[in-house]
């Protein structure tokens, strides 16, 4: 009994503390608009990996919500992220590519990272391994699952403000 009741609050800890959820194979994306996550539009600022962290959302249009995000660590651009919110079959789908600082890709050219939508809710969106939450007009927070080479993951917290 002295061994359960540990391993029972780390496991509702571990519940509690995660912001992220999993689309699973069989599961259909939500019907959801542009609209409804028109509120991450704007200029907001970080920080992570030890720098500076900028996001840029456009407002919606042409079908897609456009978005870059750059990391300076040490006073240079580490690397950027471009990307889109695009609807798609009546649902939404979350794409980007990554760049080193001198714009080398880190994808295959023809090949994007998706995260397909699980759940949306009025200040949060919750992709495959990606959630968007509004704090407020002028913060929100973003959750990402994060693999490292090792086989294990992590999901990881980024506050912004906006600027």
């Amino acid at each position: 009994m002295k061994l359960i009741v540990p391993a029972l609050l780390l496991f509702c800890f571990s519940l509690y503390s995660q912001h992220t959820l999993s689309f699973e194979e069989g599961f259909n994306s939500p019907k959801a608009t542009l609209e409804q996550v028109a509120w991450m539009t704007g200029h907001w600022k970080g920080e992570a990996f030890g720098g500076i962290t900028e996001e840029i959302w456009s407002p919606p249009l042409g079908g897609s919500m456009m978005f870059s995000f750059k990391l300076v660590a040490d006073g240079k651009v580490t690397f950027y992220e471009l990307g889109h919110i695009k609807e798609i079959e009546n649902t939404l789908l979350l794409q980007l590519k990554h760049f080193n600082g001198d714009l080398t890709g880190w994808e295959e050219k023809e090949d994007t990272v998706d995260f397909k939508l699980v759940k949306l809710e009025d200040n949060k969106i919750y992709f495959d391994g990606f959630t968007m939450e509004r704090i407020s007009d002028q913060e929100v927070n973003i959750y990402v699952v994060i693999g490292h080479e090792d086989g294990t993951e992590e999901e990881m917290k980024f506050n912004y403000k906006k600027q």
